[in-house]
């Protein structure tokens, strides 16, 4: 059963917190325009590094 199969009965809310003014909060108790702020965000993925010793450096 795929996610996208799962009926809409046996779904459950996902409560979302984030860090702000360094303290964890639930998004749900932001105001609409903090709430509007977060959705616009841009997270942070982080990439896999090249392997150095296969990267030619300084022409060898």
């Amino acid at each position: 059963m795929k996610v996208t199969d799962l009926p809409q009965e046996a779904r459950t809310k996902c409560e979302v917190w984030t860090r702000v003014m360094g303290y964890h909060r639930p998004v749900s108790e932001f105001n609409p325009g903090k709430q509007s702020e977060h959705n616009e965000r841009v997270h942070f993925v982080e990439s896999k590094l090249p392997d150095l010793d296969n990267v030619g450096c300084c022409g060898r």
